[in-house]
């Protein structure tokens, strides 16, 4: 069990007993360790394996360079850039097995990057004073980083900060050991869905693709979801992707916390992905359960999930403005699109007869998404819902016809 390496990332000129500690337990459970120092001013106890001078370098700057900006800000994005770039190398090169970054508001911004750098499967572990705050905007994590809350942390060490730097100690050895690399084997599709009381063509269309010969990753797009799915297609990780929620557009667009981003619906296309597009739940905006409504929703219908989230139903001018935003995203797209229009409605709770079917306001959209589409996208206007079999019937007609013409890779 002594196989596995992590490696350490701190500024030990702060952090040194903290990061220190944290070695020590993982040499304790049988790993091995290899640190690297991302101080600016002062210098550790004891040479790290990576020194500051070392991650400097590697951004293309030196420390002289980021003492003499005066300004803490830069100097941390000049350390984040070579952490980033140096950490992505030595995992190439095989030099560790998982990492595990620990910092306070400086470190974390430093840590987000680092993790981005690293690909998904390679696990990477934040320790953060501020994890899951809303300091931490969705697009800045890495579709599959892990946060742990280190508690009593912010100065020196104590026995409630230890316990948060052991378990994650335990943690990302753990993980190292555990971890399943993705199957690089078979093209990946990726989709967009919500469960299956709002959304259902996922329950066909997944065997359907796997049948195929694909391996299918459904995304859920209630924010994080979709910042996942993002982050991978950014990667060029899909061979495709079926993207038939789109509803975190809306969300970002109209102000919710619940948003996955400002760059949703474009990275499959800035990276060369076929996609097939449906504006699944577009009507809705997803707002935090438990916190008041703000001002603004309070004259719009709303659909209460369940005590973690509430959706606002969109008024026919604020769908016009999601049609319009559906086609500024895809007008960035350097592959084939297909935007799958089902008249009949976009969610289960449209449908006709229930709580929040808007003909009218379904009409406008649909009418504004026509008008507005950038010339590339390919239109498939179908008299069916988007849960009806017609639906999974037509993505799937598209989906073969781009195997055969060689758009999406044949498994």
């Amino acid at each position: 069990m002594s196989d596995k390496t992590i490696l350490v990332i701190g500024t030990y000129d702060t952090k040194d007993d903290e990061l220190g500690f944290l070695a020590q337990v993982l040499r304790g459970q049988g790993g091995r360790v290899v640190t690297m120092d991302v101080s600016v001013l002062g210098d550790p106890s004891q040479p790290t394996d990576y020194s500051k001078h070392d991650v400097a370098q590697e951004g293309g700057s030196s420390i002289q360079a980021a003492i003499d900006s005066g300004d803490e800000n830069h100097a941390m994005q000049i350390m984040a850039k070579g952490a980033a770039m140096l950490t992505a190398r030595l995992y190439a090169e095989g030099r560790f097995d998982g990492m595990i970054v620990l910092g306070g508001t400086m470190g974390t911004d430093l840590a987000l990057d680092v993790c981005t750098a690293l690909p998904l499967g390679v696990p990477k572990y934040v320790v953060s004073t501020v994890s899951f705050s809303p300091l931490i905007p969705a697009e800045r994590l890495a579709a599959d980083t892990q946060m742990i809350l280190w508690a009593g942390g912010l100065y020196g060490l104590n026995s409630v900060c230890k316990a948060s730097l052991s378990q994650a100690a335990g943690a990302v050895l753990g993980a190292a050991r555990a971890v399943t690399a993705p199957d690089l084997s078979k093209p990946l599709i990726g989709m967009t869905s919500l469960g299956k009381s709002a959304l259902k063509y996922m329950v066909s269309l997944k065997p359907a693709l796997e049948e195929r010969g694909y391996e299918v990753a459904v995304f859920h797009a209630t924010g994080m979801g979709g910042r996942a799915f993002e982050s991978l297609a950014s990667q060029g990780a899909f061979a495709c992707v079926l993207d038939f929620c789109t509803q975190e557009l809306g969300n970002h667009l109209h102000g919710s916390n619940i948003s996955a981003g400002a760059d949703r619906l474009t990275n499959a296309g800035k990276a060369g992905i076929p996609q097939i597009v449906a504006p699944g739940c577009y009507d809705l905006v997803d707002i935090v359960g438990w916190q008041d409504v703000p001002d603004k929703w309070s004259d719009h219908m709303m659909h209460a999930h369940n005590r973690l989230l509430t959706s606002i139903v969109l008024n026919t001018a604020e769908r016009q403005d999601v049609a319009r935003a559906h086609s500024r995203q895809l007008a960035v797209a350097q592959a084939p699109v297909a935007m799958i229009l089902p008249g009949q409605g976009l969610g289960e709770w449209d449908r006709e007869g229930a709580d929040l079917h808007d003909k009218a306001g379904l009409d406008a959209f649909l009418t504004e998404l026509r008008a507005t589409l950038p010339a590339h996208v390919q239109r498939h206007d179908l008299d069916a819902h988007i849960n009806d079999a017609a639906f999974v019937s037509k993505a799937l007609e598209i989906f073969d016809a781009w195997r055969a013409e060689g758009i999406v890779k044949s498994a």
